[in-house]
Formats: structure tokens, C-alpha cells, sequence
């Protein structure tokens, strides 16, 4: 799950955020496909890289994130290797394959027609304008 949050309730406890909810079916695994274009991250990267992306409104709830990695690994969209982390620590990293960009490309593009059209729904145009 990733967590819409309004920075006006940021004093509310996580549950009680008016804007908590969940984001639409596969926009994590989107945005994990986003993050790994910039190159191979373990987990905890992946998160912080989609929350500060965000600039903290979306928060990556790791009982989601982990799963969807796995998920986006049975798929071959993303392979994984041992590795060491920044604090020197033994780590899963993850990488994009290139079926994995192919999904991103095409998941983009869902995306964005999906944008434009709950535009075209929240702020319609003018009678006249159409």
C-alpha cells in the first residue's frame, strides 16, 4: 500500500489522515519500475527515493513494498543480487530488466491516459469550448 498524506494532519496519528488511502492497483509496482530506471536499490532506497520524489506525501508502507518486489521479480521485470549497502551492510538489490522497461513504458502510458482523463472530469471545459 502507498499512503496519500496531508502534511496539514501530520500531528494526527498515520490512521486518523483524512487523505490516507490507498493508491490505484499498480501504481506501486509503477513507481518501483520508476525508481530502479535510475539504476540498481535495495528496498529501503527504492522507498525513500518514492517518498522524497514525492516530497513526503507518498509513504511506502514496506509490508507492501517487499511483496511487490517479489511480484515484479516473478514477472522478470526486475532481477536481484547481493550486494552491500551504504551502512555496509549485506543487501538485496534490485534492477530493471528490459521487459521491466517495457512494462514501464506501457504502464506510463496507462498512466497517463488515466490522468487526462480524471482531468477532463474534475476540471471540465467551458460548453462554449468544446
Amino acid at each position: 500500500m502507498i499512503t496519500l498524506v496531508d502534511h496539514r494532519y501530520e500531528n494526527m496519528p498515520r490512521h486518523q489522515s483524512p487523505l490516507q488511502s490507498e493508491m490505484i492497483q499498480g501504481t506501486l509496482d509503477m513507481l518501483i519500475l520508476q525508481t530502479l530506471l535510475q539504476g540498481p536499490a535495495h528496498g529501503q532506497t527504492i522507498a525513500h527515493t518514492i517518498e522524497r520524489g514525492s516530497e513526503e506525501v507518498l509513504q511506502v508502507e514496506h509490508g507492501s513494498l517487499y511483496p511487490a518486489l517479489h511480484r515484479l521479480q516473478n514477472r522478470g521485470w526486475v532481477a536481484s543480487f547481493w550486494g552491500t549497502s551504504e551502512n555496509n551492510r549485506k543487501a538485496k538489490f534490485y534492477r530493471l530488466t528490459p521487459d521491466g522497461k517495457k512494462q514501464l513504458a506501457a504502464q506510463s502510458s496507462r498512466w497517463d491516459q488515466l490522468v487526462r482523463a480524471i482531468g477532463r472530469i474534475m476540471k471540465p471545459l467551458p460548453e462554449n469550448s468544446r
